[in-house]
C-alpha cells in the first residue's frame, strides 16, 4: 500500500511509466514502394485521416474481428501509428525495413523496436517490483496455463472506476479464474485515439485488494482491462503493486472488446519469450 513516506517514489516511478510508454518508436527506412499498411507519404508513416493506414478514429465504427466461420475472435489491438502514446501525436512505427526487394534486396526484411508496454500487452512480476525482477520473474517465466483456458468476459458499471463496490457488484463467481473487464474505455474508444486520456476508468488500490480477498482469480489468474493500463490513473502505483506483489497474478492490458458479447470463451493469450523482460506484446484470441 501507498503511503505518505512513499509519495516521492511513488511519483518517481509515476513519471518513469509514462516515460517508458512515451519513448521514440524507431521509424521506417528502406525507401521504396510503402506497405499498404502505411500511406504513400513512406514507409513506416501514416498521416492524420489516411484511410490508407487502416487506422480508425473515435468516431469511427470499430469492427468486430472474426476468423473461422465467426468461432475465432480476434481481441488484440493491431500495432497501429495511432495507438495511444503519453506526449505524443499517436504511437509512431515501430518496425522499419532493413532490406528491401524495392531498392535491390532478394527479400524484404523488417527491424521491430517498441516499447513492450504498449498496445495489446502482458505485465511481469518485476515490471514493478524489483525483488521480482531481480529473482527472474520475467515474461519468459510466465505460467501459460493462466494465459489459456475459460475465461469469463464481464461489463463492469460505466459510472465508476473497478472500485472494491463496483467489483461486488460484479457478483463473479466462485471458482473463475481468468476474467476480461470491459469498462466505459471500450465505449469511449480511447484505445483509438492518440492522446492518452488520463480519465480511463481502472482498478483502484481497494478494487484490486477486494479481487485478492474475495475472488478465485488470486489463486493463479489472469485479470484483463481495455485499456493501456489495467490501474486507475490516480492508482498508477498502488494498484499496479496490489496486482504485481503476487507473481501468480498476471495482468493483461489494452484488451480491443469492442462488440464482443459478454460470457463465457476459451482465452488463449501467448506473450514473446523475452527473457529478461518485463512486459511482451501478446497476442489474445476467444474461442466461441
Amino acid at each position: 500500500m501507498a503511503t505518505a513516506s512513499a509519495a516521492p517514489l511513488a511519483s518517481l516511478l509515476l513519471v518513469s511509466l509514462l516515460l517508458l510508454l512515451g519513448a521514440p518508436a524507431l521509424s521506417s527506412g528502406g525507401g521504396g514502394v510503402a506497405h499498404p499498411g502505411y500511406s504513400s507519404g513512406g514507409e513506416g508513416t501514416c498521416g492524420a485521416g489516411d484511410d490508407s493506414c487502416g487506422l480508425a478514429s473515435a468516431g469511427a465504427e470499430v469492427a468486430l474481428e472474426e476468423h473461422g466461420g465467426g468461432r475465432i475472435i480476434d481481441i488484440t489491438h493491431a500495432y497501429r501509428p495511432d495507438l495511444p502514446a503519453p506526449g505524443r501525436d499517436g504511437l509512431g512505427p515501430v518496425t522499419r525495413l532493413t532490406e528491401s526487394m524495392a531498392n535491390g534486396s532478394v527479400n524484404n526484411v523488417s527491424e521491430l523496436k517498441m516499447v513492450v508496454h504498449s498496445g495489446t500487452h502482458v505485465d511481469a512480476p518485476g515490471h514493478m517490483v524489483q525483488e521480482h525482477f531481480v529473482a527472474g520473474l520475467d515474461v519468459d517465466k510466465l505460467d501459460l496455463d493462466v494465459l489459456n483456458g475459460p475465461a469469463l468476459l464481464i461489463d463492469v458499471p460505466r459510472d465508476t472506476n473497478i472500485t472494491a463496490q463496483a467489483m461486488e457488484s460484479l457478483n463473479i463467481p466462485r471458482g473463475v479464474r481468468r476474467v476480461l473487464f470491459r469498462t466505459l474505455n471500450t465505449d469511449r474508444k480511447l484505445m483509438w485515439t492518440k492522446e492518452i486520456d488520463t480519465s480511463f476508468v481502472g482498478f483502484t488500490e481497494d478494487g484490486a485488494q477486494w479481487l485478492l480477498d474475495n475472488t478465485d482469480i488470486k489463486l493463479g489468474n489472469y485479470a484483463g482491462v481495455d485499456y493501456i493500463s489495467f490501474a486507475a490513473f490516480d492508482h498508477l502505483i498502488s494498484a499496479h503493486l496490489v496486482f504485481l506483489n503476487n507473481p501468480a497474478i498476471i495482468p493483461i492490458e489494452g484488451l480491443k472488446l469492442d462488440h464482443v458479447k459478454a460470457g463465457i470463451y476459451m482465452l488463449h493469450c501467448l506473450p514473446l519469450r523475452l527473457i529478461g523482460c518485463d512486459g511482451s506484446p501478446i497476442r489474445c484470441i476467444l474461442i466461441k
